[in-house]
């Protein structure tokens, strides 16, 4: 969660000393950074993490069981399991397009592509996170990483709409 804050706070700094304006950099770059993300969830699978409940789909992915045994789990051997990063990688894949589609059909601009890629990320998060059975912290009966995406994407919520009700339109210059 503290890669993209810590990314903008970075753009920031560089666009800053170059005399750009980070809204427009970072409506630019909101589509990619769904893209990197989708293409990192790959390192997922390999290591057999982020996977989620046990499934009966045909698509369902089989976990080694000295994993399964690392993480505390106990299941048969042949157990199919819901492979999250997958979804969240076709989430993100499919979070860029519409970025792209949305921005080209509304011409969105001010840092609103960008308010809005916080808003599909966290929404696939939400979703996502619930399928999730490895060890994490609860708060209350939802993980932590449900919460934060709960109040991430509310934020972005509110960031999108303000922004856009005092700068329709696109940049000019």
């Amino acid at each position: 969660w503290g890669a993209v804050p810590a990314g903008a706070f970075g753009a920031w700094l560089g666009a800053r000393r170059m005399g750009l304006r980070l809204g427009p950099l970072a409506d630019t770059a909101a589509p990619g950074l769904l893209v990197a993300q989708a293409i990192g969830r790959l390192g997922n699978y390999f290591n057999q993490e982020l996977f989620g409940a046990p499934t009966t789909l045909p698509w369902g992915l089989q976990i080694d069981a000295d994993v399964l045994r690392a993480q505390g789990m106990d299941y048969p051997a042949g157990t199919l399991f819901h492979p999250t990063f997958l979804y969240e990688l076709l989430w993100n894949l499919a979070g860029a397009a519409l970025l792209i589609w949305l921005d080209r059909r509304f011409r969105l601009g001010h840092g609103r592509v960008f308010w809005l890629y916080v808003v599909v990320y966290t929404t696939g998060r939400l979703w996502i996170e619930a399928l999730r059975i490895d060890p994490a912290e609860m708060i209350g009966p939802f993980r932590l990483n449900v919460w934060t995406s709960i109040i991430v994407g509310l934020g972005a919520l509110v960031a999108f709409i303000v922004v856009g009700r005092r700068n329709p339109g696109r940049e000019t210059t």
